[in-house]
């Protein structure tokens, strides 16, 4: 059996903080959304995950692998999406059982209405807050674990 490390007073304030930090940054940015937009906190990420990709859409497990979902969670925010337009399923020429994930028109409109709102509320709560180096300092942490994380997935 594997003995465990636990964390030293430094290690674990700095997760704790990370945890929280994030759980109310998720909080008041789906507040936000629901707020000013038609769009729930996971539309929004979808929608950014299908807009950043080549031509809009990406397979569905590409989709999951970078936002970190699983399949049946995935299946059911596309279906939901789907249905209100957002998004559309395709069919994949090059494999019969795959499908990508498009963002449509209605898509693109409604995550340019609810861009701006977001980005203030960012602003406001995170990167006001912080100096250049900082926010250097945190994108480059997370950059690191998020690289070492999917070099490790199957």
């Amino acid at each position: 059996m594997d003995r465990v490390r636990w964390l030293t007073a430094r290690e674990e304030r700095a997760w704790r903080a990370l945890q929280f930090m994030q759980m109310r940054l998720e909080a008041a940015i789906a507040r936000q959304l629901t707020a000013e937009s038609g769009l729930s906190y996971p539309d929004y990420l979808v929608l950014i995950a299908l807009t950043d990709a080549p031509e809009g859409r990406l397979r569905q497990f590409e989709l999951g692998r970078v936002l970190g979902w699983e399949k049946s969670r995935l299946s059911h925010q596309v279906a939901r999406m789907a249905q209100r337009g957002l998004v559309e399923k395709q069919a994949c020429d090059s494999d019969r059982r795959g499908a990508y994930v498009a963002v449509t028109t209605e898509g693109r409109k409604e995550i340019a209405a609810a861009a701006a709102g977001h980005v203030r509320t960012v602003r406001r709560l995170f990167v006001d807050r912080l100096t250049a180096d900082e926010l250097d300092v945190i994108a480059t942490a997370a950059e690191r674990v998020l690289a070492e994380m999917d070099d490790s997935l199957p």
